[in-house]
């Protein structure tokens, strides 16, 4: 199997549904930003609302981290609108929801589940050169937390401008980083 860290993103061009409109998201608008892909089953289901809101609630702080958000599901965006006019938790997201009913996306970041016809729960941050810097994907019975996927895209930013820092476990904005050398080996 291999690592899809230090991947470039797939090339696609596909229809979201975004404050009301239908638009078209293609790779190329995506260069030279941050952007999150936030892979879920489907549209009208049960834990995916739960995540998509808690998402929500950490859109702008993403946005004011210069981060596009994408949730994407291999439903249509047809039917991502239906879903947003029928749920009080959808009404609420303002990220763009992609479709991808022909699983170009889902396949490109590894996630498609072919026997059901859905995507795996995965989130993928790529960088403004078009590389992906965090890859998580599990099984679609246990959902995700925000707050910790705000906490790898600081510490994916902070990296990327601190050159030869890393970020430790539990890392967060502003603490200790270490500078690995000779001298911290066997030392922490």
């Amino acid at each position: 199997m291999e690592t899809i860290i230090n991947a470039r993103v797939p090339e696609f061009k596909v229809q979201g549904f975004q404050n009301g409109s239908f638009k078209e998201v293609s790779n190329k608008d995506i260069e030279g930003k941050w952007a999150l892909f936030f892979f879920y089953p489907a549209d009208f289901t049960f834990v995916c609302p739960t995540e998509l809101g808690d998402l929500q609630s950490k859109y702008e702080e993403l946005k004011k981290m210069g981060v596009e958000v994408f949730s994407v599901s291999c439903d249509t965006h047809f039917v991502h609108k239906a879903w947003h006019d029928a749920s009080e938790t959808i009404k609420q997201i303002q990220y763009t929801m992609l479709g991808d009913p022909r699983a170009v996306l889902a396949k490109g970041f590894g996630v498609y589940k072919e026997d059901e016809g859905v995507a795996y729960r995965g989130t993928f941050l790529v960088n403004p050169e078009g590389l992906i810097k965090v890859a998580e994907v599990q099984d679609n019975s246990i959902g995700r937390n925000a707050d910790e996927l705000v906490r790898k895209v600081e510490a994916a930013q902070f990296v990327a401008t601190h050159a030869g820092e890393v970020c430790p476990a539990k890392w967060k904005k502003g603490g200790e980083t270490l500078k690995p050398s000779i001298d911290l080996v066997g030392k922490i």
